[in-house]
């Protein structure tokens, strides 16, 4: 008897407060869709704020009914540092990627490409660019998954939707964010310079290039006052006798 059949035939025990936090996790995706629907293209970055702040909620409910993922991944070091550059196929432990490329060198082998997708604290975040199109790709494969989710559902289809939710959690932020109206790479969020020639809009650099060509002016220097004499200040009241 396989170990699978051996664990059904003792029984199964739900883990305690799965039910109420896959209620939860339920009301709080079907909500979500009436949030989305209304989106489009070109959406102030305002409308977005509500769908991030939702789908990290839901994401945070998810990871809780996930088991605990281990910060790298990695059983010699699971709180050891992220490897910001894994290649594909290889652990997110920084240490043991290092310990690999030492000794790939030593053998005269190139280390491969690096993933096309980085994980943050264990979690998928997807490369851009980051659109409507697809936060509803992501959303469309949470609604797959979100309908063949139940009680008795594997661990492993709750670690696969707390990664979904987490993808589209990242989306639905970066689209939040204030857009570069102004083209300017060191003020993004920077209000619009009306009359700045096209490409100059940024309101910030525009005003210091006026500060900057404007002729500076030579400061007005009081007259030196050779030591014993006073300086005659006009006084605006009297100085009191005694």
């Amino acid at each position: 008897m396989s170990p699978q059949e051996q664990q059904h035939s003792r029984g199964y025990s739900v883990p305690t407060g799965r039910p109420y936090a896959l209620k939860e996790l339920q009301a709080g995706l079907g909500a979500l869709g009436d949030q989305v629907k209304d989106l489009y293209d070109g959406a102030h970055p305002s409308e977005y704020e509500g769908v991030a702040d939702a789908l990290y909620a839901a994401f945070r409910t998810a990871a809780g009914l996930a088991p605990a993922k281990s910060y790298t991944g990695c059983p010699d070091h699971p709180n050891g540092a992220l490897d910001p550059e894994a290649p594909e196929g290889w652990g997110r432990c920084l240490l043991c990627n290092d310990r690999r490329r030492l000794g790939q060198r030593s053998q005269g082998v190139r280390s491969t490409a690096a993933a096309a997708e980085q994980r943050r604290l264990g979690y998928p975040v997807p490369p851009g660019p980051y659109t409507l199109a697809v936060l509803h790709q992501h959303l469309r494969t949470i609604e797959e998954r979100r309908f063949h989710l139940g009680i008795s559902s594997p661990d492993a289809e709750f670690v696969r939707i707390a990664d979904d939710l987490h993808r589209a959690f990242i989306v639905a932020r970066e689209l939040s964010r204030p857009r570069n109206a102004s083209g300017c790479s060191e003020h993004p969020g920077a209000p619009i310079d009306p009359d700045a020639p096209p490409g100059e809009a940024c309101i910030f650099c525009a005003g210091r290039r006026r500060r900057a060509q404007r002729s500076p002016q030579t400061p007005e220097m009081l007259p030196r006052i050779r030591r014993g004499e006073r300086r005659g200040l006009l006084r605006r009241f009297e100085r009191p006798p005694g």
